[in-house]
């Protein structure tokens, strides 16, 4: 998964014929090899995919046969007195029925160009047909390698590529992800001098490519950053999930673990350790769906015992959780701590400090330059809300842009704003008490009254 111009689709195709390569030969001193090279429509296989792949597999080394069913083979004498015995098909794939084109395929392996635009169908089909070419039977020898090769742009947090590659991880299976060709800087974007493929691109080409485009297709197509299917504008904006998810964060037994709680039906933990650098880990989180508090706490604490067994631990969490409800006298505070989970009341529920509490250590730098706030990719719910999933809702106005003042109160917010509490309960988010936004109604007047 790359963004454009970043050359992974040749790095494919590279891929495909050191694969074809490095085939074990035959009794005959052959490497056979059979694939299929399949994109979602037939013009785009034809002016895309075929033409990509003709900047490697030229005239030289191969023979291409247009037509309904394009295909291409190479029978190319190696270094070592091998032959090379490898053909390609190219086929159109861009619906369900169009499965039944795949049946009866025998198969070395695939390689699938701009994979987020396939549906799922044809990939689950793709890989019960590869590696049933070449078999014994066709000359003593069977595949050196066999699987899918594909590239992608990145796709929706709802798509199935999403799904597979960080959230299921199917065995087997290896997703690579390449670095944006734009990073976020502040609230703007700036072109990365550490993108892949600069050296065959124009001078420029991620800053000029940037010009008029919207921030959610600079984020998709030029930054590599996962998009999300809601029409609107996301809370935080500083979070880039390339930057701030660098992959699965252990937990550390020598540091405590501080707790972000949000309460409600919906009650979330986002499970955080602070580093000795003055860095905090993100590396867990305990979401539920319809659960009532006095089921939440003790399921809370069984999930911290079995996880984290002795760890030393502090939290925060939403101070509506001291308020008391009509049929009796418990909060939820008060049931989260007769669970046995020490949690006090966060220091305030102002909306800009909250907010303040996630975007400062998301943009402050440590010293060994990454950011302060780190999240692991077994956090996949506060991820989601981070990339876009806990948003403002953009509203439906004829020729305007605006959206709504509060964000959408969806299933995400909830381990958003537990991790907000948490942060903010930690000492973050502090100089927004001083902005002009905040509320002077609140109770604590000055940063003495508030911690």
């Amino acid at each position: 998964m790359g963004p454009l111009g970043s050359g992974k689709t040749f790095g494919m195709y590279d891929r495909l014929l050191q694969t074809m390569c490095e085939q074990a030969p035959n009794a005959q001193g052959v490497r056979p090899s059979r694939w299929v090279a399949i994109r979602n429509t037939y013009s785009q296989l034809e002016t895309t995919t075929i033409k990509d792949f003709r900047a490697l597999f030229t005239d030289q080394i191969g023979t291409m046969v247009m037509g309904n069913q394009p295909s291409y083979r190479t029978r190319v004498l190696l270094e070592d007195g091998t032959r090379l015995d490898a053909e390609v098909i190219f086929l159109a794939l861009d619906r369900e029925d169009a499965v039944a084109k795949l049946r009866g395929f025998q198969l070395t392996g695939g390689v699938v160009n701009e994979t987020k635009e396939l549906v799922k169908a044809i990939i689950d089909m793709l890989d019960l047909r590869v590696g049933r070419y070449p078999s014994m039977a066709d000359g003593g020898v069977q595949p050196t390698w066999h699987g899918i090769i594909g590239d992608t742009n990145a796709p929706d947090t709802d798509h199935w590529y999403y799904r597979l590659a960080e959230e299921q991880r199917p065995e087997g299976w290896s997703f690579f992800r390449q670095p944006g060709g734009v990073i976020r800087q502040g609230a703007g974007w700036v072109a990365n001098p550490n993108a892949e493929n600069l050296r065959n691109l124009p001078a420029g080409y991620y800053g000029t490519g940037m010009q008029g485009k919207s921030e959610d297709w600079i984020s998709v197509n030029l930054g590599n950053e996962y998009g999300f299917s809601l029409d609107g504008k996301p809370v935080h904006p500083e979070y880039q999930d390339s930057v701030h998810c660098p992959g699965e964060i252990p937990y550390d037994p020598s540091q405590p673990i501080v707790l972000g709680v949000d309460f409600g039906r919906t009650p979330a933990a986002l499970i955080l350790q602070p580093t000795a650098i003055g860095r905090y880990h993100a590396i867990d989180e305990f979401v539920t769906e319809d659960m009532s508090q006095a089921i939440f706490g003790p399921e809370l604490k069984r999930y911290l015992g079995s996880h984290y067994p002795n760890a030393r631990i502090r939290g925060w969490a939403d101070p509506a959780g001291e308020a008391r409800g009509q049929a009796t006298e418990d909060t939820p505070m008060r049931i989260l701590q007769a669970a046995g989970i020490p949690v006090s009341r966060a220091p305030s529920n102002q909306t800009t400090l909250r907010r303040a509490a996630l975007a400062n250590p998301f943009t402050r730098l440590c010293m060994d330059g990454k950011p302060a706030l780190l999240v692991s990719a077994k956090c996949k719910r506060f991820r989601k809300a981070m990339m876009g999933g806990w948003c403002f809702r953009k509203l439906k106005i004829a020729g305007e842009e605006r959206y709504d003042e509060l964000p959408d109160k969806g299933p995400l917010s909830h381990i958003a704003e537990a991790g907000e509490y948490a942060l903010l309960g930690e000492g973050e988010g502090v100089a927004a008490l001083r902005s002009a936004d905040y509320d002077d109604s609140e109770p604590f007047q000055d940063q003495a009254d508030m911690w």
